[in-house]
């Protein structure tokens, strides 16, 4: 992707769940003149749905989005408009998610309690075609390799799942059952059957109560 002309707004798409949080994004983007938000989505299904009609030039995307998680979301982006930038937003500072972020397609990862001094420049930073990365997650990503002891993300049963396992494992540990599953991804209850014992048995879990705890570990979902 070229650069963005000097004269042409920014356009960003705002992926954040809970409303409140997007309006204060939303209001720090456009305090800076060259930054247009062109949509807002509260999943990340959402996401993927208005990426494709709006073609934002970034997308500033939450880690844990309802419906399928922002690295997959973005992974799905990215196959559909590889030209698109995405932005990723977290609560968490593990290298191994910083990681997963960039192996998935995404250029920048910051911090959501670091946003309000690096947003607007961590977008522009994208839409000139660089990567950007709040300064303690940088230090903390220099320090893992320096000691090796960074998670070998091919040896994670998570890596293992298909896109819609993952769809499926997010929903079940929001509290959906396999009925809305199969509504919410336009697939049959049967299906949603088949996607979970695989997943199940693909990552070791027997009950429903031991996938919410792994979405918690794993950062899907936030606990309550």
């Amino acid at each position: 992707m070229s650069p963005i002309n000097a004269e042409k707004k920014v356009r960003v798409l705002l992926a954040e769940d809970h409303a409140l949080v997007r309006q204060g994004f939303r209001r720090m983007l456009e305090d800076d003149a060259r930054i247009a938000v062109v949509g807002e989505a509260s999943t990340g299904l959402s996401a993927i749905e208005h990426c494709a009609r709006l073609k934002p030039d970034v997308v500033v995307m939450d880690l844990s989005m309802p419906e399928l998680g922002g690295l997959e979301a973005t992974a799905e982006i990215l196959k559909a408009g590889p030209e698109t930038k995405v932005l990723i937003l977290s609560m968490y500072s593990n290298p191994a998610y910083v990681r997963k972020a960039f192996e998935v397609g995404a250029k920048g990862y910051i911090l959501k309690d670091a946003v309000e001094v690096d947003l607007a420049q961590a977008v522009m930073t994208l839409a000139h075609g660089d990567t950007y990365m709040s300064p303690v997650i940088s230090n903390l990503v220099i320090e893992t390799l320096k000691t090796g002891k960074l998670e070998d993300a091919a040896q994670d049963p998570y890596e293992r799942l298909t896109l819609r396992e993952k769809e499926v494992l997010q929903l079940i540990a929001q509290g959906k059952s396999n009925k809305e599953i199969a509504v919410l991804l336009d697939i049959s209850v049967n299906t949603v059957a088949v996607h979970r014992a695989r997943l199940m048995e693909t990552l070791g879990l027997h009950r429903t109560a031991e996938i919410v705890l792994y979405a918690v570990k794993k950062g899907l979902i936030q606990p309550q």
